[in-house]
């Protein structure tokens, strides 16, 4: 276990005017609360914090954070208080010791919803002061490092957490040694089998090809020094297990078949040495097409620089290269972690030119971009979506036409593109051109590709559309435009029927009438009470007593002048109606078999209970004892029989020109429950020259009505026709056709 003066040591060696005293009395501190207290392994307690401590100290960060990683666990897990921790450290080492006692509460890995939420705090408490992050990830790597001592079902849980959450989080911040340390530590434990699979076969290659690393390391390190750089430094590896088997995986790839298993950083003094180094080796091997990415030019989202290349290298092995300056090679093994800002002004070597950690980043502004997400109104699921998506996706970058840079997750489209420069850009794209061309939304941008955005100001973004794009942004933003269509929609039928209900009451409606009444309607806006309304969710008559009272109902039924051209239909909740029609002979004829090609001699032929038209692409199924039963093929019924194909008869409609037969159809109606709609529906359904055999009233609500027509047509087309003219009634709120 490490000492006092062991930690304070590690501390000055970069930062040689640290608080000495802050260290040693966070460290003494934490030693007395901690106590007898023994972690799963056995060990003291008090070497977890040493140990989270002695992590950033590798990072080099300041003593203020080192105090917060020895005081992280002591107000979840021992007698110490917030108050008392202000008192001895100050209120900025309390505020983060408590908001590192909030996070640990959260299980991750639990239901969505609660999971979402969980993250949604997670990502609220770093906003506030990045270092709560770090200690956190310090906190998770040390954890992970000892697992090995909890149960199969907790090493389990942790570690999936640790995948989905931590790791690819220390990845956004640009810590990449400690993303693959945790995801190398969760591989071990989530899919054991595969792990050492992999490692064994790493082992075999590293033994079958013994001094082929530092063989390349030296030949690459001479032909650089024979060239000028005699300041370069070369380190060669074999790429982790877990990096291996998830590029097996995305590129369904056998362990034989991957060929760039070997990586080498080339080190640098500054950026022209880069290029230079990078010409020497393409100079010298050659290059394997399409592998060279400049991220110095154009840097990843978590600050990443670096060239990027493959050659065919020495001893004809395929071999990846990074070419960095040693600057950039510190941002990318502790990212964030390594700009060295901190809050008293001075960064690690003292000269006084910091600022606050982290803060103007590129990956602390991916962080604050984040956390505004937040405040979209999305529900926790989404949030969640939102947040995972970025967390995961790689990246392309692509080009405004005035040459701005967005960054995008592999895979995305012009609505990705649109919805990254502006929410409201993205609401109105109808199209796009790429590198000057006009293609389709669906196009999958690519690396360099300038996007110029076609829009329209009356475009609303289609539903579909999320399906198509992959960032969290764009499909959050399209769902909420559609809600708003719907609402719109929802809300344009709630305020007929709310003018329809007070006209009829001898009031005028108005949305001004309707805000004192909110309140006793529990809705939170106008727009929010007309639209539940519209949905049948809250009654008009409710409306009316919310914004008067003292209004007593009283209906009044207009009856008909006379009974002429009106004749009564009995629903099947018993209730009378009178509709429109020449007599009742108009309801319902009998239809006789329809002739249907594919069938055998005498067989008996019955249609599904809610009929087939022709134009109805149809199937047979024999029935035993029934004979032949004609459904549509969009029939939900057919699912049953999907096991069953021996059932299954190829039939087809065989009318000719000169047949006047009618056949079934079912239509559902939900209609306002008003004087008049019936008669509406049954004269349209009149005028359209189609018979009704059965009218039943499903269900009666406050405002609505849902009605089940079955109706005799001649064919498809009529039907479709009927369905039509029904949408087109004002007092109709929607209508479609029933199958079985």
């Amino acid at each position: 276990m490490m000492r006092q003066y062991e930690l304070v040591e590690r501390v000055q060696k970069y930062k040689p005017d640290a608080n000495e005293a802050l260290l040693n009395k966070a460290y003494v501190y934490a030693m007395q609360k901690h106590g007898q207290q023994k972690r799963a392994s056995g060990d003291p307690y008090i070497s977890h914090p040493l140990e989270v401590a002695a992590i950033l100290t590798d990072m080099r960060l300041d003593e203020s954070t080192i105090a917060v990683a020895l005081l992280h666990d002591t107000i979840e897990d021992t007698t110490a208080t917030r108050a008392e921790i202000d008192e001895l450290f100050g209120e900025d080492i309390g505020r983060l010791v408590e908001g590192l006692t909030k996070i640990k509460k959260l299980d991750l890995v639990t239901k969505k919803a609660k999971q979402a939420e969980n993250l949604r705090k997670l990502l609220l408490a770093i906003s506030d002061d990045v270092r709560v992050l770090l200690v956190k990830l310090a906190d998770r790597l040390h954890n992970m490092r000892t697992l090995d001592h909890m149960s199969p079902e907790k090493r389990a849980r942790i570690s999936e957490e640790t995948m989905e959450i931590y790791a690819p989080l220390a990845g956004r911040m640009g810590m990449q040694d400690m993303r693959e340390e945790l995801e190398e530590l969760s591989f071990r434990h989530i899919n054991p089998e595969a792990h050492d699979t992999v490692t064994k076969r790493l082992e075999e290659l590293s033994r079958r090809n013994e001094g082929l690393v530092k063989k390349i390391e030296t030949e690459l390190r001479d032909l650089l020094v024979a060239n000028g750089l005699a300041n370069a430094m070369v380190k060669g590896r074999l790429k982790k297990p877990y990096s291996v088997f998830r590029k097996m995986q995305s590129k369904s790839l056998s362990f034989e078949q991957l060929s760039d298993i070997y990586g080498f950083r080339l080190l640098v003094d500054d950026i022209p040495s880069c290029y230079r180094a990078l010409g020497i080796v393409h100079t010298r091997w050659r290059v394997v097409p399409g592998r060279f990415k400049d991220y110095i030019s154009t840097p990843k989202q978590n600050d990443y620089r670096s060239l990027h290349t493959t050659i065919v290298g020495p001893s004809s092995q395929r071999i990846e290269l990074q070419i960095r300056t040693k600057r950039m090679h510190e941002i990318a093994e502790f990212g964030i972690a390594a700009h060295t800002l901190y809050k008293d002004g001075t960064n690690g070597n003292g000269n006084g030119d910091g600022e606050l950690l982290s803060r103007e980043s590129s990956a602390y502004s991916w962080l604050r971009h984040t956390i505004e997400a937040l405040a979209e109104g999305d529900s926790p699921e989404e949030f969640l979506e939102h947040t995972k998506l970025e967390l995961f996706q790689d990246q392309v970058f692509c080009f405004t036409p005035k040459g701005k840079l967005i960054a995008l997750p592999r895979g995305a489209t012009p609505i990705d593109f649109a919805y990254a420069v502006h929410t409201n850009i993205g609401d109105t794209t109808v199209g796009a051109k790429i590198n000057g061309r006009i293609m389709p939304l669906v196009t999958r941008l690519t690396n360099g590709d300038e996007v110029e955005i076609i829009r329209s100001g009356v475009q609303v973004p289609p539903a579909a559309w999320e399906e198509i794009v992959v960032t969290g942004k764009a499909r959050a933003a399209i769902r909420r435009a559609t809600r708003l269509a719907i609402r719109k929609q929802y809300a344009g039928l709630g305020h007929r029927i709310l003018e329809r209900t007070f006209e009829r009451a001898g009031k005028v409606f108005s949305r001004d009438a309707l805000k004192p009444a909110l309140h006793r309607l529990g809705q939170k806006d106008v727009e929010d009470a007309i639209a539940a309304v519209g949905r049948g969710e809250m009654s008009s008559l409710d409306v009316l007593r919310a914004v008067y009272p003292d209004h007593q109902d009283e209906r009044v039924t207009v009856k008909p002048a006379g009974d002429e051209g009106w004749f009564n239909v009995h629903s099947a909740s018993g209730m009378i109606f009178k509709i429109p029609g020449k007599n009742k002979a108009d309801l319902a004829d009998g239809v006789e078999a329809p002739p249907i090609r594919g069938l055998a001699a005498n067989v008996e032929v019955h249609f599904a209970p809610t009929g087939a038209v022709p134009g109805d692409r149809i199937v047979g199924i024999m029935e035993k004892g029934k004979g032949i039963t004609i459904y549509p093929i969009q029939s939900p019924i057919l699912q049953r029989f999907d096991d069953e194909p021996e059932r299954w008869i190829d039939v087809r409609w065989d009318l000719d020109e000169a047949n006047k037969s009618r056949f079934a159809a079912r239509v559902l109606i939900n209609a306002l429950n008003e004087p008049g709609t019936l008669a509406k529906v049954a004269q349209t359904v009149a005028d359209v020259d189609v018979n009704i055999r059965v009218l039943n009233t499903v269900r009666v609500a406050a405002d609505f009505t849902e009605m089940a027509l079955d109706v005799e047509v001649w064919d498809l087309r009529q039907l479709n026709q009927l369905l039509v003219q029904l949408k087109e009634l004002d007092c109709i709120a929607t209508v479609k056709r029933l199958y079985d």
